[in-house]
């Protein structure tokens, strides 16, 4: 999953991307970059930098894999995602593929925090409650939602820290008056 700070707040977002509607799985369900493994993939790192790089426009070159979260299945599918966690520049140009990919979204770290809630969603006839987050318009849940919540806790350990300001330079928390 790639992580930015934010050029002009340093805020930490995370990118996700809207599966298109017409899929046969997942329809309209927002994802991380990701898909299976292939033969010529050597390492499950391999395949996430290839699948981001094939469904955002992500070039592998610009992601700085800082570390792994546990692995988390899917109920439906039955797949085990291995997520990882990468640094990446922010103002990235997205090349969503048009074959998998609606819309790709980049969402503040803290509108995660506090959109997190419960949801009462029905698939496939079924009805069931399940934790969520509500940001904006966007409804996360399911693997994705617990992929989310591991990396909420750990976020620390994967952000850098905003560059130092010059000694005498305003911070962000304080405005200058003059009267």
């Amino acid at each position: 999953m790639p992580l930015f700070l934010h050029a002009q707040t340093q805020a930490a977002h995370v990118v996700l991307s809207r599966r298109r509607t017409d899929l046969r799985s997942h329809a309209g369900e927002i994802s991380f970059p990701g898909g299976r493994q292939d033969p010529h993939d050597p390492e499950l790192r391999d395949t996430a930098l290839r699948e981001a790089e094939e469904e955002i426009g992500l070039d592998r070159s610009q992601v700085d894999v800082v570390g792994e979260l546990a692995p988390v299945s899917t109920f439906a599918t039955n797949y085990l995602i291995h997520p990882f966690v990468g640094v990446i520049p922010a103002g990235q140009a997205w090349r969503p593929s048009p074959l998998e990919v609606d819309a790709v979204l980049e969402l503040p770290l803290r509108a995660l925090r506090e959109g997190k809630t419960r949801a009462r969603l029905e698939r496939r006839g079924i009805s069931f409650e399940t934790d969520a987050y509500v940001v904006d318009e966007n409804l996360i849940w399911g693997a994705t939602a617990r992929i989310i919540a591991e990396l909420l806790e750990r976020a620390d350990a994967f952000i850098p820290s905003p560059p130092e300001r010059p000694p005498g330079s305003p911070t962000p928390s304080r405005s200058r008056r003059s009267s």
